[in-house]
């Protein structure tokens, strides 16, 4: 059984904004690495252009409400995104997604844990992924999402 819980770096984000690397925007948001979205960290002053080792912006981020988990059929949040809301969802529950569909990227906003399944029943034999719900934006989960859980803490 593996499985890996994704921590937000608020510490980072708040580093890079007071270095200006990053939009206030984005400030506070994170990635399966760590990383904060859409940010440039080599960027250099206005002006300059960029620095020397400079990091390629990520994907733009995809909208997703508060209070929502988000999920894309395709990565870098492409595709209509199917959107899940605590007021429609069981908590603590397996919800599979519609037959035939997958998600490849992610929004939790939910305010809440949510783990993402490669099985559309929740079973723990495949890959699966818990990620806070604190405002996680996952451009690329590395399985095709087929089932969720929000778990009530």
């Amino acid at each position: 059984m593996r499985t890996k819980t994704v921590l937000t770096t608020a510490a980072l984000a708040a580093c890079l904004l007071a270095a200006g690397a990053v939009p206030a925007a984005t400030a506070g948001t994170t990635t399966t690495t760590g990383t904060v979205a859409a940010a440039s960290v080599g960027t250099a002053a206005a002006g300059a252009g960029p620095a020397r080792g400079a990091v390629a912006p990520g994907p733009r981020l995809g909208p997703c409400a508060p209070g929502q988990l988000c999920l894309w059929p395709k990565a870098d949040f492409k595709g209509r995104a199917l959107a899940h809301e605590l007021s429609d969802t069981d908590i603590e529950s397996c919800v599979p997604l519609p037959a035939g569909a997958t998600a490849q990227a992610l929004a939790n906003r939910t305010g809440r844990p949510v783990t993402v399944y490669q099985s559309a029943e929740c079973a723990e034999t495949g890959e699966f992924e818990t990620y806070p719900g604190r405002g996680v934006w996952v451009p690329q989960v590395p399985y095709q999402v087929r089932a969720f859980k929000i778990w009530e803490r």
